[in-house]
């Protein structure tokens, strides 16, 4: 009678445990429209994502062929090519209704309401811009993968925040930490901006970062992998599309309803999935 108590214990701990898991359950997909999606930002006081597209080959290459789609919640293309005129534009950030884009040595600032680019930063010690987080101060924070670093700019001036990376990506101001993405390990920042692992073994290139409540973090790798990672460093996958050769690059996530957009890269789409 003892064993067979313990057991059922044992058991009902076991599903409690993985009935905690997430899921991911596909909601839509848009066509392919878009243009090498990168990176997938969602505005909830607009009600809209914004998807940087490299459009070419070579997502590093200096070509003038980038833009910016504005997409619906329904997964609808409203334009495929909102804002033009970039190079390798990745990821994104929203402060006050202006969008700041990274795009190899600079970052744009996109005026929502109007479509426009108000400003051009050039940061001249970047080698290859990725992602951007933004503080609730206005600070902007992007990763410099080429050339391992991170970078904040405050109003309008860039300075060096990180350095001696391996090969950075997506970084996440999230109440007042900050995460950094390098090269399959997720750390957290510490005040004296010493590197405090979370967890690693993340292969295939990290990506996008988004809390998802409490200590919970959704992490994208772009060769197709998409975990589900705890600030105590257990992680489970929860996604891999690595066998039909579909990427997952830089996430964007809707808090409110639960949504993750995830953008195919070179498929030309974005997904998007309820976390369940």
């Amino acid at each position: 009678m003892r064993k067979t108590t313990l057991s059922a214990a044992l058991l009902s701990i076991s599903f409690a445990v993985t009935a905690q898991i997430p899921q991911l359950v596909k909601k839509w997909e848009t066509d392919s429209a878009l243009k090498v999606p990168e990176s997938v930002y969602y505005d909830a006081k607009n009600k809209v994502l914004y998807v940087t597209n490299i459009d070419g080959t070579d997502p590093w290459a200096q070509d003038g062929k980038g833009s910016v789609a504005k997409v619906g919640l329904d997964g609808r293309i409203i334009n495929a090519e909102w804002v033009q005129g970039f190079n390798a534009p990745k990821g994104m950030g929203l402060y006050k209704g202006k969008l700041y884009v990274a795009d190899l040595n600079k970052v744009h600032v996109i005026n929502v309401a109007t479509g426009t680019v108000e400003n051009s930063i050039t940061l001249p010690d970047a080698q290859g811009l990725n992602d951007i987080t933004v503080d609730k101060k206005g600070a902007v924070y992007v990763s410099d993968s080429q050339g391992k670093k991170v970078f904040r700019i405050v109003n309008g001036t860039p300075e060096l925040y990180v350095d001696g990376l391996a090969r950075p990506n997506g970084v996440l101001w999230h109440k007042k930490n900050f995460f950094i993405l390098d090269n399959g390990i997720l750390y957290k920042l510490g005040k004296d901006k010493s590197l405090q692992k979370i967890t690693d073994g993340m292969e295939g290139g990290t990506d996008g970062i988004e809390n998802v409540g409490g200590n919970n973090y959704i992490v994208s790798c772009w060769g197709g992998v998409i975990w589900h990672v705890n600030t105590d460093g257990t992680k489970t996958i929860l996604l891999d599309t690595r066998e039909q050769k579909i990427n997952a690059a830089d996430i964007g996530y809707d808090p409110k309803n639960k949504i993750l957009y995830v953008p195919t890269f070179w498929k030309n789409t974005v997904v998007a999935y309820e976390l369940k």
